[in-house]
Formats: structure tokens, C-alpha cells, sequence
């Protein structure tokens, strides 16, 4: 088969390195992809909103089947642009997308369907937002109800804090149409995890449990991020709070699209926080996870491109009954190195060095996300650079092995958080 995966970071680069283990891939290109990626695909200049030449490109070389990493893409309807030309897709089509492309829609399908998450209101009026927030107080956590790569969700700890994020978002359009509506919802305490699930409507597969870390610096202090890296498994979810987490956030949600005359076929990934009621629903992305992916890969036994496909044909109940998935039992850790300034301003074109050292380790893989080829060097080419990710016996054990092909890598201005991982070894 000839496959095209959409996109240029880590998680594309570790979505490629699992297709092509996969007996079913003859040839895999990537648009736009990276460095990394063109050592095992065909890197294509196409932006992943480019939909037209996308699909251009899908028909001239007989692609027989795509997989969408960014939701940039999904929110822009791609999925469906594809399927009314006859090809196959992985991804949820752009109704099912407003998941994650409206934070307001989210809220609203949990409202209504019982799913446990923090309790909100909606505004588009900067007076009345700070008005409530005065009567309500804080902390609280301000979002902007359209996609902003992961930065437009503000965790206020005070009320000048609160309306600061009010007056960003709403006043200075800092994030543009994106957020024109905020919700200002309860701040929600306990541990994060990271819970990705496969379905196509009618049967879900989980994945292995995960955990991000959002924020920039150690102990979870600065602002939030795209994710500075991932562990799997989440300690914190055990085998009755994920089983919880399936029955009240999950199969409500999926039934609730259906419900809306909304079919969803895809990833589903709920970012949930574990309170002490029991597990909320922080919010929902329609794909997979990034750094998470770049941690759950790695122990995936089984083929995901087969996977991917049952579940775009509406067939995931072929893989169910084939044994469902085999994972390896071994934790994995992933440790993103970052451009400096990052989330600010940073510099691009840095000269990365070690990563053939990082490598020739054992159990290592670095993916790669903002890099690009130059001559024979490979350069810094966006915020999150790379992706390392190491197996091991042990969390401990995957943790140090990580943090030891991390430092065989470097580059100008290169910063990553020392502490990944942490919680799951017990830090609060």
C-alpha cells in the first residue's frame, strides 16, 4: 500500500516509524514532514492546510490510504474532502472534529449527555466575563473556545490574573476568530492523564494510559506548552479508574455524537484529570496525542496501520475479535528538547548535534519536530525540536535512560524539563 501521513512533528515522525513496520506499507510519504521523517519517507512541500493540493497529490500517485496527524487539517475538513473523492482517511470528519476545534461545542455534548468535567459559562462580552469572575473568584481556568496549539488556556490562580487572560484573549484577539468566546470554567485539582481510545462509532479500542506535562519549566511551573514530555503507563490510572473513565467520559461522549447524528471514526483522546470525586473530562482532542503518541508507539506490539484502517472502514470490531492489541509491558518516557525562548519568541537554524550517539543506545528512539536538512547538518526548525523516547524494565529505569540519550544531543539555546516522569516515581 502507498500511505501519506499529514504532517511535521514528532507525532507524525513516530506515526511513520509505526506504519512502516507494518507488512501492509509498501511506500510512505510525508507532507510536509522532517528530518527524521525523510530518513524513512518521502518528505512532499505541502502544508497540512492545504487541502486542494493535498488531495491533488493523493490522486496523481494512487494513494491508497491517508492518515491525518494535526487538527489543523481535521478543523479544516479534510477527512471529508477525501472521502467524497473515494479515499480512504483516517481522521474524524469536520462536524465530529468541533471536539477539539470548539472547546464550547465540547462542553456543551458533556453537558448534555452526563459527562463529568468542571462547571463552566460562556462569554464574548470582556465586562461580563470579569464581572463573573469577580462574583465567582478564582482560581479558575479561562480557555479560548477555538484551536491556539496549545496555548490558549490559561490556569488563573488570581483574580487580576484571570482578567489579564480575559483582556488577552477577548481584547487583544491574541489568538484571532479562535477566541472570539471563552469559557471560564472551575478549576479542577489532582493528576492529569492522557487517555486515547480508537473507535468507529460503534466499537472503541483504549490505548495504553499516558501522561503529559504541559508546562514549560520543572514542577509544572511557566506557562503552558504543546507538551514537554510523556510517560506511559499513568500509575495513577488503575485498572478501576480507567474502566471509569471508559463508562462515564468515553462511551457517553461516543454515544452522545451518535446521539447528534454525529459518526466518529478516529482517535479519541480525553485529557482527564483525576479529582477527588473521581475523574473529570478536561477536554477532548480529535487525534492522536503529541508528546503522549511519542510515548504509547513504542510499546505498541500490534500493526497500527491494519488498526488504523479496520477502524476508517467502520470494521474495528475485525481487531476486537482478532485478540484486540499487544503492548509491551515495559514503561516508556519521552523528553521533548526544546528551541530556546520556546513557547516565546526563538530562533530557528541551530546546528543539532549527537543525535547518531542518542541513537546507537539501546531502546532509544528520537523523533524529530521542528527540524530541517541543510547540507549534511540538521537544524533547528520550530519550538519543540525533538522528541526522545526510551523503553525501560522500570519507570525509573525508562526515565534514566532517557535523560542519558538526551545528553548526547545538543544545540544552541536547547532547554528541556529534568523532571519527567516524576510523578509516576511519587512526586506530588
Amino acid at each position: 500500500m502507498k500511505i501519506l501521513v499529514i504532517g511535521s512533528g514528532a507525532r507524525e515522525h513516530a506515526l511513520v516509524w509505526k506504519i512502516a513496520q507494518s507488512k501492509l506499507a509498501d511506500k510512505i510519504f510525508c507532507a510536509p514532514g522532517n528530518a527524521g521523517i525523510a530518513g524513512i519517507a518521502e518528505c512532499i512541500d505541502i502544508k497540512v492546510e492545504d487541502t486542494v493540493k493535498l488531495l491533488e497529490f493523493a490522486r496523481k500517485e494512487k494513494i491508497d490510504f491517508t492518515v491525518v496527524g494535526p487538527e489543523m487539517a481535521l478543523a479544516a475538513g479534510i477527512v471529508d474532502e477525501f472521502i467524497k473523492a473515494g479515499l480512504k482517511i483516517f481522521g474524524p470528519q469536520k462536524r465530529a472534529a468541533q471536539i477539539e476545534s470548539s472547546k464550547i461545542f465540547a462542553k456543551e455534548l458533556m453537558a448534555k449527555y452526563n459527562v463529568p468535567t468542571a462547571d463552566f459559562k460562556i462569554f464574548d462580552n470582556a465586562a461580563l466575563a470579569k464581572k463573573y469572575i469577580h462574583e465567582h473568584g478564582a482560581p479558575c481556568v479561562i480557555k479560548a473556545d477555538g484551536l491556539a496549539a496549545g496555548k490558549g488556556v490559561v490556569v488563573a490562580k488570581t483574580i487580576p490574573e484571570a482578567e489579564t487572560a480575559v483582556d488577552l484573549i477577548l481584547e487583544k484577539n491574541a489568538f484571532g476568530q479562535a477566541g472570539a468566546r471563552i469559557i471560564i470554567e472551575d478549576c479542577l485539582e489532582g493528576q492529569e492523564a492522557s487517555i486515547l481510545v480508537l473507535t468507529d462509532s460503534k466499537t472503541v479500542i483504549p490505548l495504553v494510559s499516558s501522561q503529559d506535562h504541559k508546562r514549560v519549566f520543572d514542577q509544572d511551573l511557566g506557562p503552558n506548552t504543546g507538551g514537554m514530555g510523556a510517560y506511559s503507563p499513568a500509575p495513577a490510572v488503575t485498572e478501576a479508574v480507567f474502566k471509569e473513565i471508559l463508562d462515564k467520559i468515553i462511551y457517553r461522549t461516543i454515544d452522545g455524537l451518535v446521539k447528534e447524528g454525529i459518526e466518529y471514526k478516529g482517535i479519541l483522546y480525553a485529557g482527564v484529570m483525576l479529582t477527588k470525586d473521581g475523574p473529570k473530562a478536561l477536554e477532548f482532542n480529535a487525534r492522536f496525542g503529541d508528546p503522549e503518541t511519542e510515548a504509547i508507539l513504542p510499546r505498541l506490539k500490534s500493526d497500527l496501520l491494519e488498526t488504523m484502517l479496520a477502524t476508517s472502514e467502520g470494521k474495528l470490531n475485525k481487531i476486537v475479535q482478532a485478540g484486540g492489541l499487544s503492548w509491551d509491558s515495559r514503561p516508556c518516557v519521552c523528553i521533548v528538547c526544546a528551541s530556546g525562548g520556546y513557547p516565546g519568541e526563538y530562533e530557528k537554524g541551530k546546528a543539532i548535534t549527537g543525535l547518531a550517539e542518542a541513537a546507537k543506545l539501546a531502546d532509544i528512539v528520537v523523533f524529530h519536530a521542528g527540524t530541517k536538512k541543510a547540507q549534511d547538518k540538521i537544524l533547528t526548525n520550530g519550538g519543540r525540536v525533538l522528541a526522545v523516547t526510551g523503553l525501560g524494565n522500570t519507570i525509573k529505569e525508562a526515565i534514566e535512560k532517557t535523560y542519558q540519550a538526551v545528553g548526547k544531543i545538543s544545540f544552541e539555546g536547547m532547554h528541556f524539563r529534568k523532571d519527567i516522569g516524576y510523578r509516576a516515581l511519587g512526586g506530588k
